[in-house]
């Protein structure tokens, strides 16, 4: 157990996804002490049980990130749970439609830059302002690379994910002077799962010059553009993040770390 880890507070969102539960595991079974934030009550009531067996402090919280006063709100409820916040993995997330820019339906592409962009924001202007009087605090958002090389097909993720990149380099200057560090992950393609094969499928059906309109061949075209030639595993995410979060990476500050295979 590492003391960049023992005793410290992570408030992680999206926790009751895969890529948020794997993390908040990775980072309990350090010692850390996970605050839990989604919107599915079934999977946060899960996710806390998992953490729970790790020996450390869990807590789970229903909150809607597009909303400014239900993440004010529920942030200073963790506070007072928990005393004090030191990590946030800034998690949540929506992929949205699949569709060339000329089709994309603008319900969908505005629901996912609020999701994604303005509730990562709500999320960091208020667990921010925690770590600013604790004169300390470790930031990790949830780019992708879709943020870093925009993908056919995915015109509002791929814009609300190059946000996220830009608003990590932001806010890694204002915060700089505060002892607060901000950094970003862009996982590549990542299976095997649901989103894995939603993606697969999607792609499929809207027929591009870019795959197939079999999503077994979309599958192999995916991973054959990949160098190490796979899909990334959902738990070689956690240890990126916690390098990011930990005392290894104390230098680094408004990095973005692809995971992405090369």
């Amino acid at each position: 157990m590492s003391n960049t880890f023992s005793g410290k507070v992570c408030l992680v969102t999206g926790a009751g996804g895969n890529i948020g539960l794997a993390t908040a595991l990775r980072l309990a079974g350090e010692g850390t002490a996970i605050a839990l934030l989604d919107m599915n009550r079934e999977a946060l009531e899960k996710a806390e049980a998992a953490v729970r067996e790790k020996g450390v402090e869990a807590r789970s919280y229903v909150c809607d990130v597009t909303s400014e006063d239900a993440v004010t709100g529920t942030v200073d409820t963790v506070i007072r749970d928990f005393g004090r916040i030191d990590f946030l993995f800034n998690n949540a997330g929506y992929q949205g439609a699949f569709a060339p820019v000329q089709d994309y339906p603008s319900e969908d592409f505005a629901r996912v830059l609020t999701i994604n962009v303005t509730g990562a924001f709500h999320v960091l202007k208020a667990v921010t302002r925690q770590m600013i009087a604790q004169n300390y605090g470790r930031v990790v958002n949830t780019a992708s690379m879709a943020g870093v090389k925009g993908p056919p097909n995915m015109v509002a993720y791929g814009a609300s994910k190059g946000a996220i990149i830009a608003l990590t380099e932001t806010a890694a200057l204002d915060l700089a002077p505060y002892n607060i560090r901000v950094n970003a992950i862009s996982p590549g393609y990542m299976g095997p799962g649901f989103m894995w094969e939603r993606q697969v499928e999607l792609q499929a059906k809207v027929g591009s010059q870019y795959f197939s309109t079999d999503p077994k061949v979309v599958s192999e075209q995916m991973i054959g553009s990949v160098p190490m030639r796979r899909y990334g595993d959902i738990n070689e995410i956690p240890g990126v993040v916690a390098f990011l979060l930990g005392d290894d990476s104390s230098f680094m500050t408004g990095v973005n770390l692809p995971i992405a295979g090369g």
